[in-house]
């Protein structure tokens, strides 16, 4: 039930929330790329991140403590957003165009900036975003398909037994499908984690 290759073959019956939640991911960099209506909340949201990358990296043991703030931050904030699809998948669908919107923006002003875009890339997101990134739209993704089986729902309880009885299946899957996933998204999370923590933070200093 907890196997990777039940991970894999799980994401198949979520495609299209996967589908959408990719196409949200990729709307939020072009917006945090060219919108000017957010910058000033974007800018708070870097700067944010600044700040406590600075304080990190003042303290004694700066990769571990780098690795523990990462690792906890996504990997919670990734589990609750899967679970919050409860709320008809609102909080995956804000989550995923806004951290969108702050990659987008980073990349827009290290380009205006005249530093290398391509080593920001390369060096700085590609080595753990290359497992970090698709795991949090997977995770949103799970979200978002909650969401759907949420409004499903309620559209059948005026149904007939059958599809009532189909819905609480669908419940059933879905929440091992969910427990399954919850697993591999933390695990993978802290792979991710350890890299940027190691090799991310290396290459970036």
């Amino acid at each position: 039930m907890l196997r990777f290759s039940i991970f894999l073959k799980d994401l198949k019956s979520i495609r299209k929330a996967l589908l959408l939640s990719t196409v949200l991911f990729v709307a939020g960099i072009a917006a945090g790329w060219s919108s000017e209506g957010f910058e000033q909340f974007l800018k708070s949201q870097l700067q944010g991140l600044g700040e406590i990358s600075q304080q990190l990296g003042a303290s004694d043991n700066p990769e571990w403590n780098f690795f523990v703030f990462i690792f906890l931050n996504n990997s919670i904030k990734s589990v609750l957003v899967m679970f919050s699809g409860l709320l008809l998948g609102v909080i995956p669908f804000f989550f995923l165009i806004i951290n969108g919107m702050v990659i987008g923006f980073l990349l827009k002003v290290v380009e205006a900036s005249g530093e290398s875009l391509f080593d920001l890339i390369v060096k700085g997101l590609l080595p753990h975003g290359i497992i970090e990134i698709p795991v949090i739209v997977i995770a949103c993704g799970y979200g978002l398909a909650f969401g759907g089986l949420v409004l499903r729902s309620h559209g059948g309880i005026f149904a007939g037994s059958e599809r009532r009885s189909g819905i609480g299946a669908e419940w059933r899957g879905f929440w091992r499908k969910l427990g399954t996933a919850s697993l591999w998204v933390v695990l993978l999370l802290l792979a991710a984690a350890i890299i940027e923590s190691t090799i991310t933070l290396w290459l970036m200093s």
